[in-house]
């Protein structure tokens, strides 16, 4: 879609939650670029967010996990914060460790860049998608919290929440962790594309999701298979009762033909 007022084309980004938890989507826009209408907001499990893209912009954009507000109104959250105590990060920039997506859409020309960087660390699985089938996806689909070494763990109630990335110069242990669980995201590479729609998903393999999905799919198999097994049932049991009307009807001709060939063989009295 082109905009003949400016002649340039208007892009969205998508982004998707399907994560069995609510996640709040920070995007911080760069210097120079116009900011993102909706720069904050929650997104509950399996909802989406269609946010249009002003020309030439360019930013980050990462999930918030774990927020919640305190009785003075007080929002923060243990990953992502952007230490504002608000929704929205207002121009500040997020807490590591974050999984981070970052966005290049050049208002000039109709090539694109995007990737997901570990830079900063992980906290969510990502997954940046163009609608244009021609080019490729990127991200870190993993789930890293629970494989990551435990001097690197950030805990939150016994539980892995987030991966830190701790390192300075290369190699180290952290960067050797995250290039062997996620290449694509540890080499931080950009990916072109001149698509105008893009998709940013967290959790994007979720275990949990699949096997809620798989439970629906399962269970409209199991309407199919029991509705063939009534039909088959009910099949046999009115070949069933064919056969029990037949065999009565048989035993009552049976005795008609009887009682009939009884008569037939009484013998006149002579006159």
């Amino acid at each position: 879609m082109v905009n003949c007022a400016t002649g340039l084309h208007s892009r969205t980004l998508t982004i998707t939650n399907k994560c069995t938890y609510t996640v709040w989507p920070a995007v911080l826009s760069a210097a120079g670029s116009s900011p993102l209408p909706t720069t904050g907001f929650a997104l509950l499990p399996g909802n989406s967010n269609t946010l249009p893209v002003p020309p030439a912009w360019s930013g980050r954009l990462w999930g918030r996990t774990l927020c919640s507000i305190d009785i003075t109104g007080k929002f923060s959250c243990v990953t992502g914060d952007c230490g504002k105590s608000t929704v929205e990060c207002a121009g500040a920039n997020p807490t590591p460790p974050i999984t981070l997506v970052e966005l290049d859409f050049n208002g000039t020309s109709q090539m694109n860049l995007y990737d997901v960087s570990l830079v900063e660390g992980f906290n969510l699985a990502v997954r940046v998608a163009p609608t244009d089938g021609k080019c490729l996806a990127t991200g870190c689909l993993a789930d890293l919290n629970a494989a990551c070494p435990t001097e690197l763990k950030v805990i939150r109630d016994e539980e892995a929440v987030a991966c830190k990335n701790t390192c300075q110069t290369e190699p180290c242990l952290s960067s050797q962790f995250f290039k062997t669980a996620c290449s694509d995201a540890h080499d931080h590479a950009f990916f072109t594309c001149s698509s105008s729609h893009y998709t940013v998903t967290f959790c994007p393999t979720s275990k949990s999701w699949r096997k809620a999905e798989k439970k629906k799919e399962a269970s409209g198999r199991n309407v199919v298979k029991y509705t063939g097994v009534l039909a088959v049932i009910s099949v046999i049991c009115g070949f069933i009762i064919f056969r029990i009307r037949l065999r009565l009807s048989n035993r009552d001709w049976e005795i008609s033909l009887s009682a009939g060939t009884r008569a037939d063989c009484t013998i006149a009295p002579n006159t």
